[in-house]
């Protein structure tokens, strides 16, 4: 999840972590290392950044530290105005029926399912059940904490999950989630292609390292490459792909396509509605994006090193959006729709929500309305966050779509 409001990279020292929180992250760099050690001398970066995330008590988002808001990391959309989770609830509305259920991944804080659940009571058109999935104890308790305190009735339509339901009707909501899930690192270099992995560098410390890459990886860099680089050149771009792009890394989103697909193979009827930030796949490998989408994101600021404080700050990677579309596809579901996410707020109704605000409270009214051009903007969040859409036997005239439907560029 990114920092919507972070500075430009620059390595955050000034802001070092407390001395448990240092001790945490020298524990799990002594476990990663042993990992290392057992697989002699080298992993992929997809497992670094998995145990970086969600080692259990001390990654970063399964540990104790706050993670979300002011006093984190980073401020997601719905922690920055609660319009943004009534226009989910817009289009959630139209998708849902009197027995649907919505199932929420990556909830948080909690503050998406509060504004969700709140708009549609205030449209009587609550569903049946709303489940979240979170492994995490104190983040199922912070949530539970904020669904309580917007009300009794709808902290008892909300049921948490220890896992992936086998089967679901209704919506499946997905707030930046894709892009916190590991991303295998390559890079390309005369048509040669390697694994950037993990190493270690002395005794309590980890790094680059890479090696020639297995054949299925190098195979699909390639496929993409070539895909995205002919959109760029032409027809003609083909003859010159396997010397183009001297030194080009980036990175393969396979876990998170897998996890579309896993998911859209068990929604038996409904639709997914994922939010995050990425781009179509010929923008996502531009030639001149030659150095990746990783990023990392302490105390709102960004940098590029993500061996600094394994465990104490956020890792992340944008979404190559046609390859989750690819995903979906595998798992039979229809495209319902792609755009930005300050069109989809549009076309759900955002600046009428913002039109009905009180200003009894100038100071709050102000600071709404900061929000929502912050939401809406193309220099921060408004171009560069995306919403997508797949479902299964659901009518494809989803709200959110109606005016700028980006799905042919995917």
């Amino acid at each position: 999840m990114p920092a919507a409001d972070a500075p430009a990279a620059d390595a955050p020292s000034a802001h070092a972590p407390r001395a448990q929180a240092l001790a945490d992250s020298q524990e799990l760099v002594r476990r990663i290392g042993e990992e290392i050690d057992a697989a002699g001398g080298w992993i992929g970066f997809d497992r670094y950044m998995q145990r970086a995330l969600y080692e259990p008590g001390i990654g970063y988002y399964s540990g104790p530290n706050r993670v979300f808001g002011d006093e984190g990391d980073f401020v997601t959309a719905p922690e920055m105005s609660p319009l943004f989770g009534r226009c989910i609830a817009v289009q959630c509305a139209q998708w849902l029926g009197a027995d649907d259920e919505i199932v929420e991944f990556g909830a948080g804080s909690g503050a998406l399912a509060v504004q969700v659940l709140s708009a549609l009571r205030d449209a009587r058109a609550l569903p049946r059940s709303y489940a979240i999935v979170e492994l995490s104890a104190s983040l199922r308790e912070r949530q539970r904490r904020a669904i309580a305190a917007a009300g009794d009735e709808l902290l008892e339509r909300v049921r948490w999950l220890d896992a992936l339901p086998e089967r679901i009707e209704g919506v499946v909501l997905a707030n930046e989630v894709l892009d916190a899930m590991p991303v295998r690192v390559f890079r390309w270099c005369k048509g040669d292609v390697f694994e950037r992995g993990v190493a270690r560098a002395g005794s309590a410390a980890l790094d680059w390292s890479e090696r020639p890459a297995d054949g299925p990886l190098a195979e699909r860099v390639r496929d993409r490459l070539r895909e995205a680089w002919r959109e760029h050149a032409g027809d003609a771009g083909g003859a010159d792909f396997a010397s183009a792009a001297h030194d080009y890394v980036s990175e393969i989103g396979e876990q998170a396509e897998a996890w579309v697909a896993t998911v859209g193979a068990r929604l038996a009827r409904g639709a997914m509605l994922l939010v995050d930030y990425g781009f179509p796949r010929h923008e996502f490998y531009h030639p001149q994006r030659d150095t990746g989408t990783l990023r990392c994101h302490f105390r709102h600021r960004a940098h590029d090193d993500p061996f600094l404080w394994p465990g104490l700050q956020d890792i992340t990677a944008h979404v190559d959006f046609s390859g989750v579309a690819q995903a979906a596809s595998r798992a039979g579901l229809d495209a319902l729709g792609f755009a930005s996410q300050a069109r989809f707020l549009l076309d759900c109704g955002l600046l009428d929500a913002c039109a009905a605000m009180s200003r009894d409270d100038l100071r709050e009214w102000t600071r709404q309305t900061h929000a929502v051009q912050r939401l809406l903007s193309e220099s921060e969040m408004g171009e560069l966050f995306k919403a997508i859409a797949f479902g299964r036997s659901v009518p494809d005239d989803a709200i959110g779509f109606r005016t700028r439907d980006r799905r042919a560029r995917l």
